[in-house]
């Protein structure tokens, strides 16, 4: 039995201790935000928060999150996902959408460690891989986030 804690709510799930938190939270949590991409931690569609910490959960065995704390896309109350959730929207920043929940997920971690990132933050931090190219629309959306001024739409984001 596993327990931990998943949008703060508690959970006790009976898996495999080596099965990957991607598919605890879909399969057995019916948690479907959380997407599936690569299988081995290169793409980021599966990004998690495990205590805090942008974590690729598709490689990440339940084993290893028992008595820690996860957040996922469907978490509410989070103030800086909602603001980036409405600056996605404001930059019409998906396309396909597939990439979206681990890109919201990695940069809601970003703007907690950095509340401020330059271009270079958050090229560095946001390995998220988007099939459709919008990073410049993800970059633009995170400095409005953050309230910087190459967030705006006139900005050079």
């Amino acid at each position: 039995m596993h327990t931990f804690t998943v949008n703060g709510k508690t959970v006790n799930l009976d898996v495999e201790d080596d099965m990957p938190l991607l598919w605890a939270l879909r399969d057995e949590l019916g948690m479907t935000g959380t997407k599936f991409g690569c299988g081995i931690a290169a793409c980021g569609a599966c990004t998690v928060h495990i205590d805090g910490v942008a974590t690729r959960s598709c490689v990440m065995p339940v084993v290893a999150v028992a008595g820690k704390s996860i957040q996922t896309i469907e978490s509410q109350g989070d103030p800086i996902l909602a603001k980036l959730q409405a600056a996605w929207v404001e930059h019409q920043v998906p396309q396909c959408g597939y990439c979206q929940s681990g890109m919201l997920m990695a940069a809601t971690s970003l703007l907690r460690q950095n509340p401020h990132p330059t271009d270079a933050d958050i090229d560095e931090t946001m390995t998220n891989i988007c099939r459709c190219g919008t990073y410049q629309r993800v970059r633009a959306a995170i400095h409005t986030a953050a309230g910087n001024a190459l967030g705006t739409k006139g900005g050079q984001a």
